[in-house]
């Protein structure tokens, strides 16, 4: 329980709560060319080449925190792997002590934050706030999934701070409402206890179905987050809404779209095994057993996932 009222505290104070319309505002970000391949490449389940092409990117442009942000992200699904477990029906990435491998990642973010407002500092921008915030997303991320509650509510109430003025500058910032869109999802889920803590903490309220809204936006619209957007949207509607069927409608396109990645596969399996198609769900289990790894740690917990995944339906290759 108190790792799930820190994990959901940590996802809700990453966004604001208001807008407000200057003029000029665009809703789009100047983004370098190979963006899209680098993200392409973390979402197909190719840390292997994204990293490098992140790096790349600081390199080319050590002044933009987007670099950073990249390299963290793949760096992210890493982690995922490390930590993700087959439990109550579903694969997900869960809570694990800290780890030496830890530090890149949090290195990476830092840096990204280093950046951001340094540019800040000499003319602010929508897009530099929105990656200030981001790069302190990262950080509460790993202290969410590592239950550290103090480092957790610093780096996420500082993400906030920058989510809000991200959104006062500009409204139409789609990738904003991703973490809008969490924001008012989680808090209209929380327990009575931590909404208790939620008072205390001063974090506003929300609505779940704004929240939804706002993360559809965000997968239509942003340039940066849609993947992000459609996958915590289908977990969260599993999680806490059994609403199975409305989840495998947001994960298949992400299947669909990144059909090497097990990630997806395993989560489409989960949700199909939960409205009791077995066979599809098999068949995505076995998808994903056949998916090539760039390492042995998460090519061997890709072996447990699906074992355990298929031993809970009782597939052909479940242990007897």
């Amino acid at each position: 329980m108190r790792r799930i009222v820190l994990t959901t505290l940590a996802l809700a104070i990453l966004a604001s709560a208001a807008h407000s319309a200057p003029a000029a505002a665009t809703g789009k970000l100047s983004l370098p060319a190979n963006t899209s391949t680098i993200l392409n490449h973390i979402y197909s389940g190719r840390t292997g080449l994204a990293i490098p092409e992140a790096r790349l990117l600081e390199e080319q442009n050590p002044n933009d925190p987007l670099g950073y942000i990249l390299e963290a992200e793949a760096r992210w699904w890493k982690i995922w792997w490390g930590s993700a477990e087959f439990k109550y029906g579903m694969s997900m990435a869960r809570h694990r002590e800290k780890m030496a491998a830890d530090q890149p990642y949090l290195e990476l973010a830092s840096k990204a934050y280093v950046v951001a407002t340094t540019n800040l500092a000499q003319q602010e921008s929508a897009d530099m706030h929105l990656y200030a915030g981001m790069a302190d997303s990262l950080a509460a991320r790993l202290y969410g999934l590592r239950g550290e509650g103090r480092n957790t509510a610093k780096f996420g109430v500082r993400a906030r701070e920058n989510l809000q003025r991200a959104i006062a500058l500009d409204p139409q910032l789609a990738d904003a409402d991703f973490g809008l869109g969490l924001y008012n999802y989680y808090v209209d889920t929380l327990s009575a206890m931590a909404r208790m803590l939620r008072f205390m903490m001063g974090i506003p309220g929300g609505s779940k179905e704004q929240g939804i809204r706002q993360l559809h936006i965000a997968i239509a619209e942003g340039q940066l987050t849609p993947a992000l957007a459609r996958y915590y949207l289908a977990i969260n509607l599993h999680n806490f809404d059994q609403r199975y069927e409305d989840a495998l409608r947001l994960i298949t396109p992400l299947v669909e779209q990144y059909p090497d990645n097990p990630i997806f596969r395993l989560t489409q399996g989960d949700l199909y095994a939960k409205l009791g198609r077995k066979q599809l769900a098999l068949a995505s289990y076995h998808a994903a057993a056949g998916a090539k790894m760039d390492d042995d740690e998460s090519r061997n917990k890709l072996a447990k996932l699906v074992q355990a995944s298929m031993a809970a339906i009782g597939g052909p290759e479940a242990p007897k």
